[in-house]
């Protein structure tokens, strides 16, 4: 029998990205999942639409919004207990493909000590190019990057590769994991709660993987204003410095401070003088 898993979308004043990525949920094939979204006090009528268009959603609304840490726990803590043997975390302004969760439950079953799962992202506007095909983390320059990000995908990719962390966009993790490492610290609250939880996953001796069989589409910053938005900024600068200060060995402190905020900036800068993502 298929192993049974909980779907976990985090929505806040996203009625229509929720909706759409819904709506490619509905079409997935495999046999053994439920979906739960967790809207986090949303004001849009996000609770009435999701209600009206798609019954079959556990739906739990939050009487505040407790950003994306807690939202996600609080999803998996209800897909758990309903018989869950393993948890997706999905971004709600995500679609996916048809096909992609089938592999990413084999990838999980393929080796006892494969600890989280991740698909290849993408670009939702921009189809064929890559927002996410594995995560890096560097102790010396403060700085977690996407591996192929704003790359064509050209095959490059298509080989099965364990990674420093899993993007909290999409990813998949057994239940039996997380009963072990726990869930996301939701001191973060906010960027830096997925790496902090795949460093938890690795020192526990689990493997984290790119399944690239497995494909979904971002729309990218869509509930904090946008790629550049001083409040994702914000929030991603706090994080990163929390992440690393928790990790980082007393040898990288003379540099990883005054580092990644240089390397940070400077991409930031590069990203402006793109084309604004593409």
């Amino acid at each position: 029998m298929q192993p049974r898993v909980g779907i976990v979308l985090v929505n806040w004043n996203g009625r229509e990205v929720t909706l759409d990525c819904l709506r490619s949920l509905e079409s997935v094939r495999y046999g053994n999942a439920f979906t739960v979204v967790v809207d986090n006090a949303s004001s849009d009528g996000s609770v009435e639409a999701i209600r009206a268009a798609f019954p079959a959603v556990t739906l739990l609304p939050q009487e505040r919004n407790l950003l994306f840490a807690g939202g996600c726990n609080a999803g998996m803590t209800y897909a758990l207990g309903a018989g869950a043997d393993g948890v997706l975390l999905l971004n709600n302004d995500t679609v996916v493909d048809p096909g992609f969760l089938g592999p990413m439950v084999e990838r999980m079953l393929a080796e006892p000590g494969t600890g989280a799962v991740v698909p290849k992202i993408y670009y939702h506007a921009h189809p064929n190019l890559l927002w996410y095909a594995g995560g890096e983390i560097s102790f010396w320059t403060g700085t977690m990057k996407h591996t192929g990000i704003r790359q064509k995908d050209a095959g490059q990719y298509d080989a099965v590769r364990e990674v420093d962390y899993a993007t909290g966009c999409a990813v998949l993790v057994p239940g039996e994991v997380v009963d072990r490492v726990g869930m996301l610290d939701t001191g973060y609250g906010m960027y830096g709660e997925d790496a902090d939880w795949s460093l938890r996953i690795r020192s526990a001796g689990y493997r984290i993987v790119v399944e690239p069989r497995a494909r979904v589409w971002h729309r990218i910053s869509v509930s904090t204003g946008g790629h550049l938005s001083f409040y994702k900024l914000r929030h991603k600068f706090v994080s990163n410095f929390r992440f690393f200060a928790r990790y980082a060995r007393w040898y990288h402190w003379p540099v990883f401070p005054w580092a990644g905020v240089l390397v940070n900036a400077a991409a930031a800068v590069r990203y402006l003088l793109t084309s604004r993502g593409r």
